[in-house]
């Protein structure tokens, strides 16, 4: 069941029109896996061989960059959009880039 939110959160996601003449930014892996151990952690598995979230409602980082067609642009779009069972955490441009290579990394 929770295989099938995250499908369905990505499908919404990527159906989402993309915004014109903004590049992507790239962003420093290991930066990012550092922010999102301080700021993600307490509730999704950030590391790859996490098994399990601690929070079982949110989604393991290598499940989120494991779903077919995951961009970068696809997971800024869900960092700027809320969600019920998110909290809205406002990061800078920089920090959002690195979070998301992170994440990106472990396809």
């Amino acid at each position: 069941m929770r295989g099938m939110r995250t499908l369905l959160a990505a499908a919404i996601i990527l159906a989402m029109p993309l915004p014109r003449g903004e590049a992507q930014d790239i962003g420093q892996p290991g930066l990012g896996l550092e922010l999102a151990s301080r700021l993600c952690a307490q509730c999704h598995a950030v590391q790859k061989d996490r098994a399990q979230s601690p929070n079982g409602q949110a989604p393991r980082f290598s499940a989120i960059a494991a779903v077919p067609g995951m961009t970068a642009l696809a997971l800024s779009a869900t960092l700027n959009t809320s969600h019920r069972s998110m909290p809205n955490i406002l990061l800078e441009a920089r920090d959002q880039a690195d979070i998301i290579a992170y994440i990106l990394s472990l396809k």
